[in-house]
């Protein structure tokens, strides 16, 4: 018989057994009942196990020129990745994750141009690692659509594709001090410089969102329950930049900077009755869309202060006239001028003997200005001025980092060599906002070079500039008075800037050579270290454009001046914009640019059509080998200047040898057939990335190396 005490362990054993069978079953039922597992709602777990949220891309606003040419955009690129975890695929005969690393890495090596071995160890590291998936760095990133597609082609399991954007600037090197750059900070394209940074808030975009249930697949449930919140494009910008004057103005700079090798290149075009900078420009420059090595972030023009040299004289003879004290024949001793123990002297040291102060102006003398600042006008007055001038404020130009510079007025010889331009600083668009006093009948306009914002939805106006008066510090009589005497300096007998005269338009302006201060006290001596700088307008009369150019410490020969690399830029950029712009010449000459309109030839003969163009234009460039015209560009009914290309299409075009076109045509032919353009460099083609006889595909994508001729 079995004892009682084994009956008893038996009965305490099946009790506990049940009271454990009792727990976890009252557990199950409870969990059943109430989905919870210690306040953990499992419901709601696996909802949140099943939902994918997924950012959906928006673009940045684009950048325009005022005639709608595109400057800064959004380009989709995209970034490689590999699938290396097999439960993600449905089945071994569809694969869907990486399978074989050494063939995968092989067949990337070259593609991505990295080591195969590199390839294959981040696969297989992540397997090992039990990782879902696994990227490639900077090589497998920014890869374009090209790219991509090639890729795709080797239909390699597993390798995935995500896009993101990249900020393009199709123009490389064009304005880019004005248009800035912006990068990827945070997920979101941020501005770091010029109108990128500026206009942030307008051309910023906000991405959206999109979350759904899926299954281990990533495919959406029959009831995914879809959350979506749309994105949000940026605003677009519109600049009062040119491109066809800023191309002018790229192309002189660029010609000057191989040739002379200066230190630096300032140059600005504005229209002085709106304040509109038309055109602006630095050398160093830089293209944002490479920033490997950037010698220059600074826009120079508008934040460098130094010191302006002769071309301050225009506002101290500007102000004596304005007061009342000046006659322009009354004469004065040239050659030296005492103050406070100091000798002030003419730049040519002896001065001219007794000359007027009409042709004080002229020939730029030292000793006039010292004269009519500190003698006739006194320098309380002629300080009063220089403040109505604005030459002691910033002139609020709506870009950032702007400078200024300082009035040094403290002590006598101060207050003198204010008045020609020494110890006092300025900026040189500080100079150019005073100047358009002169050019615009005493109306001193505010610079800007944001025209206005649009919708990029639906194209709708947000917001618009208006051209702003910022004061009225001399009156129209005078700026007439002082038009005069800049025209003088040009084509006068006696004047200092004989070199800038243009061939069909007159023009008044001022030379300016500022010395360049050393560590220590005292200036640089020597005949390049200089700052050689010209601030004009024309025509003289009634100015549509006001130019500044500086050169700082050019490698001049022992022939040359320092006027000569500044004077091939302005005459340069001022002639073939007042040109482009149909302003009627007031000076005859010699070299004449007709003017001729471009006549309807669609659908007639190639041969005849290039034949009758030719007597006409200058450059006339046949695309293809068609019989009949498609079309020209530019278009029927267009005025163009006698010495531009015009560019004829066939109903068989073909790629035409471009070397040697500049920029603007490229992109005439580029917008006609839709091509995406990518510059590298200044001046004319040199190469080409579609061979000449190629098929021209639409929305393909065409490369240009630009260089400037010898």
């Amino acid at each position: 018989m079995k004892s009682s005490n084994t009956h008893k362990g038996a009965a305490i054993l099946i009790l506990i057994f049940s009271a454990i069978f009792l727990i976890i079953t009252g557990r199950f039922l409870y969990i059943q009942s109430t989905a919870e597992i210690e306040g953990v709602n499992l419901n709601e777990w696996a909802e949140k196990a099943r939902t994918s949220s997924y950012s959906l891309d928006a673009d940045r606003g684009n950048i325009y020129d005022k005639n709608g040419m595109l400057l800064a955009y959004d380009r989709p690129t995209y970034k490689l990745y590999a699938v290396v975890d097999p439960e993600y695929s449905r089945s071994e005969e569809e694969p869907e994750h990486v399978t074989n690393p050494e063939e995968t890495a092989s067949v990337l090596a070259p593609l991505l141009n990295m080591e195969e071995s590199e390839i294959e160890e981040r696969i297989t590291e992540a397997q090992e690692d039990g990782r879902f998936q696994v990227e490639f760095g900077s090589k497998g990133r920014s890869l374009s659509q090209d790219q991509k597609e090639e890729i795709e082609d080797q239909e390699l399991s597993g390798i995935n594709f995500e896009e993101e954007s990249k900020r393009y600037y199709p123009n490389g090197t064009f304005a880019s001090h004005i248009i800035g750059f912006a990068r990827t900070e945070e997920g979101h394209l941020t501005g770091v410089t010029g109108v990128e940074k500026q206009m942030e808030e307008h051309l910023r975009e906000e991405k959206g969102e999109i979350s759904y249930e899926r299954d281990k697949y990533g495919s959406k449930l029959l009831n995914p329950n879809e959350v979506l919140q749309e994105p949000e494009d940026g605003h677009d910008v519109h600049l009062s930049i040119d491109q066809k004057i800023q191309t002018f103005l790229e192309d002189a700079m660029a010609t000057v900077d191989e040739q002379y090798e200066p230190e630096k290149i300032m140059a600005a075009v504005m229209n002085p009755k709106t304040g509109e900078v038309v055109a602006l420009g630095n050398r160093p420059s830089y293209n944002p869309n490479d920033l490997g090595e950037v010698d220059n972030w600074y826009n120079d023009i508008i934040a460098d202060s130094f010191e302006p040299g002769s071309t301050m004289k225009m506002f101290t003879w500007a102000s004596a006239i304005e007061e009342g004290v000046y006659n322009g024949e009354d004469t004065f001793k040239s050659g030296s001028y005492e103050v406070s123990g100091s000798t002030i002297r003419d730049h040519n040291r002896e001065g001219w003997g007794e000359i007027t102060y009409d042709e004080g102006f002229e020939r730029s003398s030292n000793v006039a200005a010292a004269k009519l600042g500190y003698d006739l006008l006194g320098p309380e007055k002629y300080r009063d001025y220089l403040s109505a001038f604005h030459l002691d404020e910033k002139s609020g130009i709506d870009l950032p980092n702007e400078g200024e510079g300082r009035v040094l007025y403290d002590y006598p010889i101060e207050q003198v060599t204010t008045s020609f331009g020494q110890g006092t600083t300025t900026t040189p668009l500080q100079l150019m906002t005073a100047a358009t006093a002169i050019a615009n009948d005493g109306k001193m306009m505010r610079p800007y070079t944001l025209s206005k914002v649009t919708s990029s939805e639906n194209g709708e106006i947000i917001s618009e500039k208006e051209p702003e008066v910022i004061d009225k510090p001399i009156s129209a009589d005078t700026a007439s008075q002082m038009r005069d005497l800049l025209g003088r300096v040009v084509s006068g007998e006696n004047g200092t800037g004989s070199q800038f005269e243009l061939n069909d338009f007159s023009l008044g302006g001022k030379t300016g050579t500022a010395q360049i201060p050393k560590e220590g006290g005292g200036y640089l001596t020597g005949k390049d270290n200089h700052i050689f700088s010209f601030l004009g307008m024309a025509p003289v009369e009634d100015p549509e454009l006001l130019m500044y150019v500086a050169v700082k410490q050019p490698d001049l020969d022992a022939t040359e001046t320092g006027s000569e690399p500044v004077s091939y830029i302005l005459k340069s950029v001022m002639e073939n914009s007042l040109h482009y712009l149909d302003i009627n010449p007031d000076q005859n000459n010699d070299h004449k640019v007709e003017e001729k309109e471009i006549k309807d030839y669609a659908g007639k003969d190639v041969n005849k059509t290039e034949d009758e163009l030719k007597k006409n234009f200058n450059e006339v460039t046949v695309v293809g080998d068609g019989n009949k015209v498609k079309a020209t560009l530019p278009e029927s009914g267009t005025t163009m200047l006698s010495d531009q290309r015009v560019i004829v299409i066939t109903d068989e075009p073909e790629m035409p040898d471009i070397t040697g076109w500049s920029l603007r045509d490229v992109q005439r032919l580029a917008e006609h057939f839709d091509l995406q353009v990518e510059s590298m460099g200044d001046g004319y083609v040199d190469k080409q990335s579609i061979k000449e006889g190629s098929q021209i595909k639409e929305e393909g994508y065409l490369v240009v190396e630009l260089s400037t001729p010898e």
